[in-house]
């Protein structure tokens, strides 16, 4: 029955990894074969044709823009600051022109920096842009192709500028626009009522993504639609999205009303999402997937409840967040507290795993401001892992080292039992119990590690501090697989070799160091287990060769440390039963 349920447990550790390796190995692949094709397609997306109509942005009036759109250049507005740098938009009043000056589209010195924000004659439109509904239908509104006029010189985030339009009725529209150090930008609408009635507008916010970007990981990671509504995280697919616009008639894929709140679209490494400013305060946002030209188009907006009204001589207002860069853990953790903005760091998919995950990455980031270098950060992490389960490894190993002292006895219980299972396998369990062993504690170490593989693989996936992190040596990046491959002699020969003839220097480091761990185990008597047992350094082997260096090194250092564990362990327990056998026969 024990040798049942080690082959059991041994079964399903290994199917979980490997069901675990299928599920991502479309992701990986791709990131093996093109990181650079990758990091572009995120940013960039596929080339699209431009749009001419926008989506509706609270339910009503639409305000885009008509088939007589201007041809000529639109009028900028300069962003700088030492982390961001692009423009606003004046026609149309949108900020769709954003770079993040920290970060580079490959490992390249010289690469492009990373576009967040791309404008409509981009190939990747993608921007963010504020404007109002006439709720009254009578009350002029600025739509996407006025053009507004600018107060205040460059956006920086010493100097905030004022965006103006009047309607030439008594109404002047007014979008004041400040930047903080990061990439946050703060937008106060306002519409100032200088005429004799009053007037009714609903303002509106919206991040739209005018092209369908290329995902990394569709299982492993959630990319599109996500927001904390009501204070509960929303996430939906491109196309689920889609499928579900389809069956409400072309109406928004999602929407509801909540107090607060946060809600935009989500890239492996970058984020653009609204958030109003009065986190109290209820408002209305909606998921939105249409078709233009033939083209898939999204939008994410956030307005109130209903049209706020301006009095004559009275000004009404509308304030949103714009965030628009890059998923930096501890960024998002201050925004969240700073600003009141609940569950922000929910934008980063740590998973399943999230209360392992995030603390794993906390650890490893501080880790790595001591020794500065992540991959050093990993090895000693892995340090302080064994030592935590230092008192269970030991039982492990204890137990695994008797087996294998008994191995010459235990075959004998077999061969002389052969015709009698029943027999034999009471007779093994009373020499276990004699003996203190614990048959299944061989597998004990391996079903241990598998929720930190998964954590620590979740952790070199979706943190941005860890892409383009080098190790040493060939090692450029611990969030790709490691490049080099046997089967080109590592480099030697220039060949392209198909994706699953890919066999890095790490995974075979990997298997050698599993291979060693192995044969200090105890042959299983089963030949079953035992024929299981020979094959694993090799499936092991094959499996994480795609994974994430990172990852790799990992599991490599902690065979490492296994196997002096367990040496250690094996040559003190035989110790200890010389001496329990000498005091015995005095």
């Amino acid at each position: 029955m024990d040798n049942k349920r080690l082959l059991a447990a041994i079964a399903i550790s290994i199917g979980i990894l490997l069901l675990f390796d299928l599920w991502n190995r479309p992701a990986r692949d791709a990131l093996r074969q093109s990181a650079q094709h990758v990091e572009q397609s995120q940013t960039s997306g596929v080339p699209l044709p431009q749009a001419n109509t926008a989506l509706n942005p609270a339910g009503v009036a639409s305000t885009g823009p008509t088939d007589g759109a201007p041809t000529t250049p639109a009028p900028r507005l300069r962003i700088e600051s030492a982390r961001v740098q692009g423009s606003v938009n004046l026609r149309g009043a949108r900020i769709d022109d954003l770079v993040l000056r920290d970060y580079r589209e490959t490992i390249q010195p010289g690469s492009p920096n990373v576009r967040i924000l791309a404008p409509r004659e981009d190939s990747a439109p993608y921007f963010a842009q504020w404007g109002w509904t006439s709720a009254d239908r009578r009350t002029a509104v600025p739509d996407s192709n006025t053009e507004w006029t600018s107060e205040g010189g460059t956006l920086t985030p010493s100097t905030a500028v004022t965006l103006r339009w009047e309607n030439g009725t008594g109404q002047r529209f007014e979008i004041v626009l400040s930047l903080d150090e990061n990439f946050m930008v703060t937008a106060e609408q306002r519409v100032v009522n200088t005429g004799a009635e009053a007037v009714q507008v609903l303002p509106w916010a919206r991040v739209r993504r005018e092209h369908t970007p290329q995902v990394a990981g569709y299982y492993i990671l959630h990319e599109g639609f996500v927001g904390m509504i009501d204070e509960r995280l929303r996430e939906e697919k491109y196309a689920d999205a889609k499928t579900e616009a389809q069956r409400r008639n072309g109406g928004p894929a999602f929407e509801q009303e909540g107090a607060g709140g946060w809600a935009g679209f989500t890239d492996k490494y970058w984020l653009a999402a609204l958030a109003p400013v009065d986190q109290s305060a209820r408002n209305r946002v909606a998921f939105r997937a249409t078709q233009e030209g033939g083209q898939d188009r999204w939008q994410v907006d956030f307005a109130p409840p209903a049209p706020v009204t301006a009095a004559p001589g009275a000004t009404a207002g509308f304030a949103t967040r714009l965030f628009a860069g890059a998923k930096e853990v501890h960024l998002l953790d201050a925004y969240a507290t700073k600003l009141g903005i609940t569950g922000f760091d929910k934008a980063i998919d740590f998973g399943w795993f999230y209360y392992i995950t995030k603390p794993f990455f906390y650890a490893l980031d501080w880790l790595y401001k001591q020794v500065g270098n992540f991959g050093v950060a990993i090895l000693i992490f892995t340090v302080v892992l064994k030592i935590l389960f230092f008192p269970l490894a030991n039982k492990s190993y204890k137990s695994m080292s008797r087996m294998k002292v008994l191995g010459p006895k235990m075959q004998e219980l077999k061969e002389r039992n052969k015709d009698d299972p029943a027999k034999m396998q009471q007779e093994m369990m009373a020499l276990y119990k004699a003996e203190k062993i614990n048959p299944a504690a061989g597998c004990l170490p391996i079903l241990l590690q598998i929720p930190v593989f998964f954590a620590l693989y979740k952790v070199l996936f979706v943190t941005i501090e860890m892409r383009h992190a080098p190790f040493f040596g060939w090692i450029r990046d611990l969030s790709a697989p490691d490049p080099t491959n046997l089967f080109t002699l590592f480099g030697l020969i220039p060949w392209d070799a198909p994706a699953f003839l890919h066999m890095p220097a790490w995974a075979i480091i990997m298997g050698i160091t599993m291979w060693v761990q192995f044969k200090l185990n105890p042959t299983p008597p089963d030949p079953i287990q035992a024929k299981l047992f020979s094959f694993m350094p090799i499936i092991f082997t094959f499996m994480l060769a795609s994974f994430p260096a990172g990852l790799v090194i990992y599991w490599s250092w902690n065979n490492l440390l296994s196997v002096a564990q367990q040496y250690y362990i094996m040559r003190h327990d035989r110790a200890e039963r010389r001496a329990e056998k000498a005091v015995a026969r005095t």
